[in-house]
């Protein structure tokens, strides 16, 4: 694909794309913005260096793509509700994501995009993985894809935030494990081993068994791309079709920023 805004460099076959040459802190022309919509359906997932990105130019920026969603699990900042802080440091007992998976899968309609922005990172550590889950549906077997088309999975969201406040219930819902993706409309897995409790129907052996392959399958690294942060950086994944995973490699030291969400569309 052509762009004539920004210059976008592949980091893998599947999946990820650096971009260049647009500075997101700042309004941008409706090209731009539609550019840098096309290279998130191309590439699933895309970054960016040197961006300094403030509450509101962060809403901003969320805000050409979609309304935003406030996160149906953790509390957003008092005077910004639809940013959630994401912070790693030697007070962490746990740190968000560090399992794979697609953000707030649990949600009636999951959302369609997040974008992060990282203003402290670590010397050495700290990466997030992201997985196409086009590839990962694409190297299933032809019989292996006829058993899933029709399958749904429960994904509950006590499995990840009663550990943050077990006086509250969290959604729990049921999606396609194949999912269509709504504007490329690829098949691709919708599935995730840190929301995703079993299959609606099947027998719990059954379903345990087809977990287990699929977690597996999900996590192969050539579906992968590896994003090393710098300070000052942005990740816009499309959760339609990914999963991610945090690494925590690197405790005491402090990871730092501010997430914004994008409401989706429910899976079909």
């Amino acid at each position: 694909m052509a762009y004539e805004t920004i210059d976008v460099q592949p980091m893998t076959v599947r999946i990820g794309a650096e971009i260049f040459g647009i500075d997101l802190g700042h309004p941008l022309s409706n090209r731009q913005v539609q550019e840098v919509h096309d290279a998130l359906l191309e590439h699933q997932v895309i970054f960016f260096r040197d961006q300094r990105l403030e509450h509101e130019s962060h809403k901003r920026l969320g805000r050409y793509f979609g309304d935003l969603m406030l996160h149906s699990g953790v509390a957003g900042l008092p005077d910004h509700p639809e940013i959630v802080e994401i912070r790693g440091d030697a007070n962490s007992k746990y740190v968000a994501g560090e399992r794979w998976h697609s953000d707030l899968s649990c949600d009636e309609i999951p959302p369609m995009g997040s974008i992060l922005y990282l203003h402290t990172v670590p010397p050495v550590g700290g990466d997030t993985l992201f997985a196409s889950m086009y590839a990962a549906y694409d190297a299933l077997s032809p019989r292996m894809k006829a058993y899933l088309e029709g399958l749904t999975a429960v994904h509950d969201g006590d499995m990840i935030y009663k550990k943050y406040d077990p006086t509250r219930s969290y959604p729990i819902n049921s999606h396609p494990i194949v999912r269509t993706h709504p504007v490329t409309k690829k098949k691709c897995l919708y599935f995730n081993a840190q929301y995703v409790t079993y299959i609606d129907e099947v027998e719990r052996d059954e379903s345990d068994a087809i977990f287990d392959y699929l977690a597996g399958h999900c996590a192969k690294e050539r579906f992968q791309v590896r994003f090393r942060w710098r300070p000052n950086s942005v990740a816009f994944w499309d959760n339609r079709c990914t999963q991610h995973q945090a690494i925590w490699d690197y405790y005491p030291q402090v990871r730092s920023g501010y997430r914004v969400t994008i409401k989706g569309t429910k899976p079909f």
